[in-house]
This record gives C-alpha cells, sequence and structure tokens, in this order.
C-alpha cells in the first residue's frame, strides 16, 4: 500500500513484457492506489489497467511531451499525491525518458521506489546457455552506420557476455556488422520474450548470418552474444 508522507512518492512500476501475468501484486497493488499513472502510452497501458480492474487516472508521459509533463508532475509530488511512473514494457528508464524526471524527483527531495519485475535483458539473458555471471548491457546500437561500427568496436574487447536491443528493420544490418566486426562468436536472438509467437534462434553469428532469409523480421528483439574468448 502507498504510505502516508508530506511529499508523495515516486514509484517506478515494472510491467509485463508480454505475456499479461508477468506483473506482481505488489505493482498491482501500487496502481491501484497511486494518484497518477504517468505512462509511456496510455492506450498500451490502458489495456493492462483494464485487465487488472485498475481505474487510477492517467496521463501519458513520453520523450515528446517530456519537459512539460516533468515539471507538473514533480509539482505534484510536491504537493503530496502519489506517482506511479510506466513504461510499455519492463521497468521504466531502460529504453524511455524516466531518467530525467527520476534525477528531478531525487534534486526535490522526493523518494523514489522501484517497484521490479519483468525484464526482457534478464530473460533473454538466463535462457541464452551463455555465461550470465557477468553481463555488459548496451541498450539499442545507432542508426547511423559510422556510429554504429563505432558502437560496436567499443565493445569488441569485453570478456562480459554482451546484451542489446535491436528493431525488425535495423536487425539484419546489426547482425551483418556484429560479424564483421566482433568476428564469428556465439549468439542468440529472442524474439517476442514471453509472448505466443516467443522464439529462440541460437547458432554463430556467420550461421545467423548466412541463414538470414530464414528469420520472422516482426516483433521485439534481444541480442545475447558471447564475450571475447582469451
Amino acid at each position: 500500500m502507498v504510505s502516508e508522507s508530506q511529499k508523495g512518492i515516486l514509484f517506478l512500476v515494472a510491467t509485463p513484457i508480454g505475456n499479461m501475468g508477468d506483473i506482481t501484486l505488489r505493482a498491482i497493488d501500487i496502481l491501484k492506489t497511486v494518484n497518477i499513472i504517468a505512462a509511456e502510452d496510455t492506450r498500451v497501458t490502458g489495456k493492462l489497467l483494464k485487465l487488472y480492474g485498475i481505474d487510477s487516472n492517467m496521463r501519458s508521459f513520453h520523450k515528446y511531451n517530456e519537459n512539460t509533463q516533468k515539471k507538473r508532475l514533480i509539482q505534484e509530488l510536491l504537493d503530496g499525491k502519489h506517482v506511479a511512473l510506466v513504461s510499455d514494457a519492463g521497468s521504466p528508464g531502460i529504453s524511455d525518458p524516466a531518467y530525467s524526471i527520476v534525477h528531478d524527483a531525487i534534486d526535490s527531495g522526493i523518494e523514489v521506489q522501484s517497484i521490479p519485475g519483468a525484464s526482457s535483458v534478464i530473460s533473454a539473458l538466463t535462457v541464452s546457455g551463455l555465461p550470465m555471471d557477468k553481463f555488459f548491457f548496451a541498450g539499442f546500437p545507432p542508426y547511423k552506420k559510422g556510429a554504429k561500427k563505432r558502437f560496436i568496436e567499443a565493445m569488441s574487447g569485453r570478456s562480459e557476455t554482451i546484451v542489446l536491443f535491436e528493431s525488425p528493420h535495423r536487425l539484419i544490418n546489426t547482425l551483418e556488422m556484429l560479424k564483421e566486426v566482433l568476428g564469428d562468436r556465439r549468439c542468440v536472438i529472442c524474439r517476442e520474450l514471453t509472448k505466443r509467437f516467443e522464439e529462440k534462434i541460437r547458432g554463430s553469428l556467420s550461421e545467423i548470418v548466412l541463414n538470414k532469409d530464414d528469420l520472422t523480421v516482426k516483433g521485439e528483439f534481444v541480442l545475447v552474444i558471447e564475450g571475447k574468448r582469451d
């Protein structure tokens, strides 16, 4: 339950990455009791709220309205309202504008709490079959060719398992560049994790690139790549 305090609390609430059942009881409780739910996409979050009978006040908070909404939310937190921040999937702040409001909330003396849950990074890593005691999460590669190549070169010497995201229309190009820069390392492509059509493609980068025409280039992708071998 949300506690009483002079200032409100900013809750970072993890939501399902695919399967709607992958939400914690605590997350449901928080979403039901906060004053405001700030959602990356209200249409996506609205489906989740409807499923669990949650009717808390919801508004959009995304990269296009971040500056104006952030000021408003910070003031409401200072006025004692509790706010739950959610992204479309997973934990807020990984690939959305949560960092900025978290930074400002801390500077304003507002308590920030994490409500953990499903993670595509951890889910992909644990089913990859690659070492998971140490890993490096790289996020999304840059779009432009030169920047992407420098991005991959910068992590080429890392011995940890590498995890990164990629979108469908850039997947093949990124796989080809990974092979070119990193060499022939083991790789696992996780597609649509926890969803009905979940798929895991395992092999070396050369094997995967050779059979690229067989890939289903739809949905959400997490790539898990072997670190540099001694």
